[in-house]
């Protein structure tokens, strides 16, 4: 039986688990949301939490703590700097999972995992923007450069049999 064995293995060794976890919480921290499976996400969460909790501690302990845990400055810097103090008034629960279904290659459930206390994210006006861009490029007229380029290739392939007999 696997009385108080709360460790989510996720079908990895140790060092790959402990890597692979490691790295979400950069992602995290520099996206602000990522999207993962939910297994995944539900394994982040309290290392993510943990990592927090060292940010609002603020000690050089903590930030060396925190950077043998997860290995990359600017994820630290970040963390102590921007996430932990906006969390300062709130006592745990630093990360929402929102489930977003299954995926379609594998039937995986999907889910985000975001800050509770995240800035604003700004994804979406982008790909409104890419939108119109589209929408401006499709009225332009037809260029005859194409039919240009035709008649030089050719030409070109005219010259390389010529350039081989002579060797």
């Amino acid at each position: 039986m696997r009385h108080q064995k709360k460790t989510i293995k996720l079908g990895r060794t140790a060092e790959h688990r402990k890597a692979l976890l490691a790295n979400q919480v950069c992602s995290l921290i520099e996206h602000q949301r990522i999207k993962t499976t939910l297994a995944k996400a539900k394994a982040v969460r309290p290392l993510a939490e943990r990592m927090v909790t060292l940010g609002k501690n603020g000690s050089i302990h903590a930030r060396r703590t925190a950077f043998a845990t997860l290995r990359q400055k600017n994820a630290v810097k970040k963390l102590f700097e921007d996430i932990a103090p906006r969390s300062a008034e709130r006592n745990g629960g630093y990360t929402r999972i929102v489930k977003l279904g299954q995926r379609k290659s594998d039937s995986a459930q999907m889910a985000f995992i975001e800050w509770v206390d995240m800035a604003e994210v700004v994804e979406e006006k982008p790909a409104e923007q890419k939108k119109a861009k589209k929408k401006e490029a499709e009225p332009r007229p037809k260029q005859t450069e194409p039919q240009r380029t035709e008649p030089e290739r050719a030409e070109s392939k005219k010259e390389e049999p010529k350039s081989d007999s002579d060797k």
